[in-house]
């Protein structure tokens, strides 16, 4: 009778050594599960603090300078050039205002005029008589001259000088 109560004693201890070796094993997988979502949700997030901060600053950049009175810089001279046409070439005249904010954007574009008219006169003279005689081909080409002009000046004065491009005169004959 002794031998058997050992034996129960003995498979008793062997069960609870079993539950409690389960019961370790499942601890040390929550602890490493836990331990590696940390890892990943800490450590994942040092990007976005330093986008914020570029973010933050052109926000900063572009309200200083769209808070700045808009300056127009007339273009000295207006464009002429011919537009192969259907039936005829035709004659081209367009006279070019360009808007900038503050006076550092308004002396740098004085400065680089011939830049600029070249820039502007390259994109015009590119244009279709299709193009020319519609308000969407005008707009379009207001914007294709923005960007050609942006891009120009970009290398040089490492900025953004000009907002707009405006036509204040359009003749084509």
């Amino acid at each position: 009778m002794a031998e058997q109560q050992q034996e129960l004693e003995l498979a008793e201890k062997d069960g609870k050594s079993k539950k409690m070796l389960i019961i370790i094993i499942a601890v040390v997988v929550i602890l490493i599960g836990g331990g590696a979502a940390a890892f990943f949700l800490l450590s994942g997030g040092d990007d976005a603090p330093v986008a914020a901060e570029q973010a933050t600053a052109e926000d900063a950049a572009n309200a200083a300078t769209t808070s700045q009175e808009a300056q127009y810089v007339p273009m000295p001279r207006p464009f002429l050039f011919n537009v192969a046409g259907t039936a005829r070439s035709r004659l081209v005249e367009i006279k070019v205002q360009l808007m900038v904010r503050g006076e550092e954007n308004d002396t740098t574009l004085k400065k680089h005029i011939p830049l600029v008219e070249d820039a502007l006169l390259t994109t015009f003279s590119g244009a279709s008589e299709e193009k020319l005689s519609t308000q969407a081909g005008k707009d379009e080409l207001r914007q294709v001259a923005l960007l050609n002009v942006q891009n120009t000046l970009q290398p040089i004065t490492g900025r953004k000088v000009v907002e707009k491009v405006l036509f204040t005169g359009f003749v084509m004959q």
